[in-house]
């Protein structure tokens, strides 16, 4: 029989330096976290294939039921990460879309609701994941609190903004109760093109 082909994963690159409020020192540390979960990701897939080859892939084995639960953190570290650092722009300005705007606007209002909306969310305590989510099947936008990368992921919502705010984003640059002015700065390098590409992307299905 021959071996499971896995697919292994390399850390992309990011272009961020010279963010507003967000430091080149927190993005490289960043940086250097998310790679940890590319890593781990293709650990744990090699290893889970080595199960499988090995025929002990089995529900009842606390070795391979602790490996398929581990890949579920670090793999969804690793995208949300790349979701993350990929609606940001060191050439930040541009106004939301029309279409963004309209969007959000089925589901708060305006624009500035939705906005506070998610901010309130990113702001709550504890360690997590910032997310407005549209939905395919209601053709709506909801903001949505993610704890550990793979806990409160709505099955089918597809991400349009991802703040993670774990403490790791903002801590060298903002004291732990200055989470607030992190999220300014967040919004203020938002690329707006990217959320704009994620939701036609998401009505295109």
């Amino acid at each position: 029989m021959a071996p499971l082909a896995q697919q292994s994963y390399a850390p992309k690159k990011f272009d961020l330096s010279g963010l507003k409020g967000i430091s080149d020192n927190t993005l490289q540390v960043h940086f250097g976290l998310y790679e940890g979960y590319v890593k781990n990701t293709n650990l744990l897939n090699d290893q889970l294939a080595e199960q499988v080859k090995a025929g002990k892939a089995a529900g009842a084995d606390p070795h391979f039921a602790e490996l398929t639960r581990r890949l579920g953190f670090e793999c969804n570290g690793m995208v949300l990460h790349e979701y993350y650092f990929e609606n940001m722009t060191k050439n930040a300005g541009a106004a939301p879309s029309s279409a963004f705007g309209e969007a959000v606007a089925a589901t708060h209002g305006d624009f500035d609701t939705w906005k506070k909306d998610f901010s309130a969310i990113g702001g709550m305590r504890g360690v997590g994941w910032a997310i407005a989510y549209y939905n395919p099947r209601a053709g709506r936008v909801s903001n949505h609190w993610i704890t550990l990368h793979e806990v409160g992921n709505i099955a089918g919502f597809v991400p349009l903004l991802v703040m993670d705010v774990w403490e790791h984003a903002f801590l060298l640059d903002y004291k732990p109760a200055e989470r607030s002015k992190y999220i300014e700065s967040f919004f203020a390098n938002v690329d707006w093109a990217v959320v704009q590409q994620r939701l036609g992307a998401a009505k295109g299905r």
